[in-house]
Order: structure tokens, then C-alpha cells, then sequence
């Protein structure tokens, strides 16, 4: 009969500890959200912060064309070639600025989610019973 009563005792502390591993792995869901969307929102607002560098130099860039453009028809000597110079390399500095900018924004947008989600779809999965699901690792990586 002692055989009978440990599977009892043992289902019973499984329901018992239930809530506990289910707060434990909401938490940990929770945490793992809550880094991803930073992540996320870190790299747009890198990604915002060199577009608006790239439009800084922009507008030097254009006040320089201007410039030259000035120079050139004042006096079609060399001083207008400098400033032409000048100009374009702002006007490179401007894109090269704005394509990183425009690659960190679409790295970073839309701000969802998604490793957290498909880890939640995981879990609900190994929760029901269907795929796999190593508790070993999983407790090791979220802890």
C-alpha cells in the first residue's frame, strides 16, 4: 500500500508546486519581453538620433552649394571648385549617415516582440503537451 500512496503524494506536490513554476515562468517571460522591446527601442532611437545628424550636416551641406554656387558665378576661379569640394564631401558624410540610420530603424521596427513570442507559443506548447521542451536549459537561460 506504501507503494500506492507515494504516486498520490508525489501528483499532489506536482499540483501543489504548479502555481509556483507557472509565476515562476511569467516572470521569466515577462523579463525577456521587457529586454527585447528596450533592444528594440534603443536601436530606433539610434537609428532616429543618425537621421537627424545626417540632416545637421545636410543642411551645412546645402548652405555650402549655396556658397560655391555664389563664388562660382562671382568669379569662375579656383576658390569656387574648393567649395564644391567641400559640399560634397558633406553631402557623402549626409548619406552615409542616413542609410545606417534607415538600416537601424528597419533592424529595430516594428517594435514587436517576437522572440518572446514564439518562446511564449513554446511554452504554452510544452504546457499542453505537443513539441519538446528541455526545462534544464530553458530554467538556466531565463534565471
Amino acid at each position: 500500500m506504501s507503494g500506492q500512496e507515494l504516486p498520490k503524494r508525489s501528483l499532489f506536490k506536482l499540483i501543489g508546486d504548479l502555481p509556483g513554476y507557472l509565476v515562476a515562468l511569467l516572470r521569466s517571460e515577462l523579463e525577456r519581453l521587457k529586454a527585447e522591446l528596450i533592444g528594440k527601442v534603443k536601436e530606433i532611437g539610434i537609428g532616429v538620433g543618425l537621421i537627424a545628424a545626417g540632416a545637421f550636416f545636410a543642411f551645412f551641406a546645402f548652405a555650402v552649394l549655396l556658397a560655391a554656387a555664389v563664388l562660382g558665378i562671382a568669379t569662375a576661379l579656383p576658390a569656387w571648385l574648393a567649395a564644391l569640394i567641400v559640399g560634397g564631401a558633406l553631402l557623402l558624410i549626409t548619406a552615409i549617415l542616413v542609410l545606417i540610420g534607415v538600416s537601424l530603424l528597419k533592424r529595430g521596427t516594428p517594435p514587436v516582440p517576437t522572440e518572446t513570442i514564439e518562446s511564449v507559443k513554446q511554452d504554452v506548447n510544452a504546457i499542453k503537451g505537443i513539441g519538446h521542451h528541455d526545462t534544464a536549459t530553458d530554467t538556466g537561460k531565463r534565471d
